[in-house]
């Protein structure tokens, strides 16, 4: 299969309404997008600055993160970031902690600038826009990005601490960034009645979970340390585009 072809990708999505992408493929799908080769490590090691996410209902302080938003024009890709503000989900699809305006610290301009999350967003650009049918595709989309690190060790690491949701946008990219000395966190979705549609892990850096959040529920299962004595935690990065 040609690598610029995206039936493989676009078939699960419109069928099954997710996709898993192994890492291989991911790359060579952002590799079109723009290569980025060696530049791969500088944007994995941000994850090593990011704050701390105060707004956890459940009082849990593992979990770290940034955020950003964008402008993308579905046509083109022309990507614009927009100023600095809050992420907001409805308790109806955050029921533990959505209702509330999230301030979190902003991804450092050099990362949202950076040749890695430029192939991202024009490579998932590409991929929904297409996905979306033309009478309801918007001119630019509202695309949110989230670097995150679930911790754990002490303290129970709990990637969607909300459980099973859905994210009230139109479609998700999760990016696997590291695993460190962790084990399970495993993906699972559902569909919008609760029946399981299927179950992987993203083990290896650039393993992907694709969802059409219409019609898809998803979460991913506790974390647990590997050897207690060492660090463990699991960076991602996610991304959401929305009908502004």
């Amino acid at each position: 299969m040609d690598e610029d072809d995206l039936s493989d990708l676009v078939l699960p999505l419109t069928k099954d309404g997710f996709a898993f992408v192994r890492a291989p493929r991911m790359r060579a799908l952002l590799e079109l997008a723009g290569a980025f080769g060696a530049a791969w490590e500088s944007f994995a090691d941000s994850w090593n600055d990011l704050g701390v996410d105060t707004f956890m209902a459940d009082g849990g302080r593992y979990r770290r993160r940034r955020f950003a938003a964008f402008a993308i024009t579905a046509a083109t890709g022309a990507t614009a970031r927009k100023p600095h503000q809050p992420h907001y989900q409805s308790r109806d699809y955050n029921p533990l902690n959505g209702g509330v305006e999230r301030w979190f610290l902003p991804i450092e301009d050099a990362i949202g600038a950076h040749p890695v999350m430029t192939a991202c967003l024009a490579a998932t650009n590409r991929l929904f826009s297409a996905l979306t049918p033309a009478e309801t595709r918007p001119e630019a989309w509202h695309v949110e990005v989230h670097q995150f690190r679930i911790e754990t060790g002490p303290e129970r690491g709990e990637p969607t601490p909300e459980g099973m949701h859905r994210d009230g946008v139109d479609w998700v990219l999760v990016a696997l960034v590291r695993r460190e000395n962790v084990a399970s966190g495993e993906t699972q979705t559902a569909d919008v009645a609760g029946r399981p549609l299927g179950s992987f892990t993203l083990e290896e850096p650039l393993d992907a979970a694709l969802v059409d959040d219409g019609r898809v529920f998803h979460g991913v299962t506790a974390i647990e340390p590997i050897e207690r004595d060492r660090p463990a935690y699991r960076d991602v990065l996610v991304v959401t585009f929305r009908r502004a």
